[in-house]
């Protein structure tokens, strides 16, 4: 099979779990590395699927991150074959652009635990069949995207009514993240803790880290569903 494509934004948004998974079941995949300079592929048919990932920038900041418009291009090829795609956090907001959707900043940061719930399309879609009804997934982000022209919303949070979304059969959109260990949650905490003190809550670095041993193995089952799923695509 084909390498999967791994989009990385920024060195502690890293596929995680999936990268566990990957590694388990001994698929090749080609990482790059878009903050370091590293180039992107010209054409996304190369690969067996793309993974787009969470960063700190907005899609919007081409003129700050140039190579973002290299990326625009490869993920509306990937959108126009109808390749298995999976976008988290930023990756969510890159494909929602690349499929034609407006992003911009929201009403207000999500960063921490939140209660999602999935749409009546999301409790029949392939990668998140089986997810209950309710559950807490981890956000980091700011920026909010409208729902792509044609696209299918999964899941939504009290302020944000697209946070999973589905353009054709095998392109996917998360805003959240599923993939993050107990050590990645702890690591972006102290990476991003400006962001984090600018909330002006200051409980909110304890509520974040709190009951990491029991939040985030529940996370990755979920993760581990999602994934498995998402694998049986390409």
């Amino acid at each position: 099979m084909r390498p999967i494509l791994i989009l990385q934004h920024h060195q502690v948004e890293t596929p995680g779990v999936f990268a566990e998974m990957l590694s388990e079941r001994g698929l090749a995949t080609q990482t790059v590395r878009l903050d370091l300079g590293q180039p992107v592929p010209p054409d996304p048919s190369a690969f067996a699927g793309v993974i787009a990932m969470g960063g700190p920038m907005g899609v919007y900041e081409e003129d700050r991150y140039p190579w973002l418009r290299e990326e625009d291009r490869l993920l509306r090829a990937a959108i126009a074959r109808d390749q298995p795609a999976l976008g988290i956090c930023l990756g969510s907001q890159l494909i929602a652009k690349a499929a034609g959707a407006r992003v911009a900043p929201g009403p207000e940061k999500e960063i921490g635990w939140y209660p999602l719930r999935l749409s009546d399309d999301g409790r029949k879609d392939p990668l998140l069949a089986g997810f209950p009804a309710r559950f807490e997934a981890f956000e980091w982000h700011g920026d909010v995207f409208d729902l792509p022209g044609g696209a299918v919303s999964l899941a939504a949070s009290a302020r944000y009514p697209h946070q999973a979304f589905r353009v054709g059969g095998r392109v996917y959109g998360l805003l959240f993240h599923l993939e993050v260990t107990a050590p990645m949650v702890r690591v972006m905490t102290d990476t991003f803790k400006d962001e984090v003190v600018a909330l002006g809550d200051p409980s909110r670095t304890s509520a974040i880290l709190a009951d990491l041993d029991r939040r985030t193995p529940a996370l990755n089952a979920l993760a581990r569903r999602l994934f498995a799923a998402f694998l049986s695509l390409l």
